[in-house]
């Protein structure tokens, strides 16, 4: 018999605070700006059919970012969860701290930053790290390629995957979200109700319907998971 497979199953919900604490710059709070830009210009189909330049060098900064950053507190810790749990990492962050952080079962709802897939078959996806991307650099059909994220307007192909892990949750975590973006945001309505749902943000989001069994942490990620870890242990 496989031990593993009998061990308490946590499934962790995670978005921008988890990140800005390693120096992520988000759009969170900034009225709908992303350094500066217009988010519907950087992050949207009709944006990048406007003008492939901006979105393309937008996206080569965000990836020289990401490589000067460190996994913080909360990402270690959740990757240290998983000595004594089954712990899978649902992210609503495109950035790759929770691998750089050692956790090693995570689902990129939003795509990621260290990817690039073809403009004509999404699932040609390539990994360039931190590289840039460059216009007249294709897929293998020649085509261009474009960012590996879900913008704004585009299906999320992973939320599927999502609900089914939320299904299965003996404990249900969020971490550095709003709860405001859907399809993520309804992800803790799949969660069985017996299980535990565990929010930390400073700013927790009143719910339109009850929460059962919900314990709310208002701190920020890194301080958040120092109480998660003596509720989990006790």
């Amino acid at each position: 018999m496989n031990i593993a497979n009998n061990r308490k199953k946590i499934v962790v919900l995670t978005g921008a605070g988890i990140s800005a604490e390693s120096g992520i710059k988000t759009f969170r709070d900034s009225g709908g700006l992303w350094e500066n830009h217009n988010i519907m210009d950087v992050a949207s189909p009709v944006g990048w059919r406007k003008n492939k330049n901006l979105v393309i060098n937008f996206y080569n900064e965000r990836r020289e970012q990401l490589a000067e950053v460190k996994p913080n507190f909360a990402h270690t810790y959740l990757a240290e969860l998983e000595n004594d749990f089954d712990v899978q990492i649902i992210t609503q962050n495109v950035d790759d701290l929770h691998e750089r952080g050692g956790s090693t079962k995570i689902l990129h709802l939003h795509g990621e930053l260290t990817k690039v897939r073809s403009t004509f078959d999404a699932s040609l996806v390539y990994d360039i790290g931190y590289t840039k991307l460059n216009i007249g650099d294709n897929c293998d059909l020649g085509y261009q390629l474009r960012p590996h994220i879900v913008w704004f307007g585009e299906d999320v192909p992973a939320i599927s995957e999502a609900i089914t892990y939320c299904m299965r949750a003996d404990y249900f975590i969020v971490i550095g979200t709003s709860m405001e973006v859907y399809p993520a945001a309804n992800l803790i309505d799949y969660v069985p109700k017996q299980a535990p749902k565990i929010i930390i943000d400073p700013n927790i989001p009143a719910f339109t319907t009850p929460i059962s069994n919900l314990v709310k942490i208002e701190k920020k990620a890194s301080e958040g998971v120092k109480e998660l870890k003596e509720y989990l242990t006790n």
